[in-house]
């Protein structure tokens, strides 16, 4: 199983996600964690993705979850293409509620555990891998969820990895400091959590499970 999570973008260490999908090639995309924004919001932060990603020498391709809605099926073989997935950051309850409208939440977890997918995902994209989805309310509204997708929000993760990830500690992007009071809440309830400031990464390969970047 390999897994590359951050908190923002590749956190200065892409050359651990390469190290782990190999030499770049055709990438999947999935934005959906922003399917709660305007038309142009999504577009414009969909392309912002593509940059550093090309920059890389991927070949990034959006897999957009709301054309195999009730369609797992069409979802699988449009996956089969790719040996490696990019998860973009937004609202982690609206992403997690688009892959289980999809069926994408069984077929990915599947693939990630067998091997055959390289799973990279930063905020939401980090946060859905884990079991549950407990204490990112915290941070992203579940009340978008229904709006922008027509079902009620899914609390559970993915279950890739065994703790909870808390992305923005520390960071300009979190400017009341919640993380942190997240992470504390999480730990006096007995959950296992690992914070990730915008310049860490956690990745999980054959070796075991580390973390890249200074630690706080």
């Amino acid at each position: 199983m390999k897994l590359f999570l951050s908190s923002y973008r590749f956190g200065g260490h892409s050359d651990a996600f390469v190290e782990l999908t190999g030499p770049p090639s055709d990438l999947a995309v999935i934005a959906n964690a922003s399917d709660a924004w305007p038309v142009a919001a999504r577009q414009s932060s969909l392309r912002s993705e593509f940059g550093p990603l090309r920059a890389l020498g991927y070949r990034p391709a959006e897999l957009d979850l709301r054309e195999f809605v009730g369609r797992p099926a069409a979802f699988e073989r449009a996956l089969d293409g790719f040996g490696a997935m990019w998860v973009r950051g937004g609202n982690t309850f609206v992403l997690r509620a688009q892959l289980a409208r999809s069926g994408a939440d069984e077929i990915v977890a599947e693939r990630v555990r067998q091997g055959s997918m390289v799973y990279g995902g930063y905020s939401a994209g980090a946060c859905v891998a884990a079991p549950s989805l407990t204490g990112v309310e915290d941070a992203d509204d579940p009340g978008e969820v229904r709006p922008a997708t027509g079902v009620d929000p899914v609390w559970s993760g993915l279950d890739l990895v065994d703790f909870s990830i808390v992305p923005h500690v520390n960071s300009v992007l979190d400017e009341n400091d919640s993380g942190s009071a997240t992470l504390q809440r999480l730990r006096s309830d007995g959950i296992d959590c690992h914070g990730l400031t915008d310049e860490q990464a956690i990745v999980v390969d054959a070796s075991g499970t580390r973390l890249l970047g200074p630690r706080t």
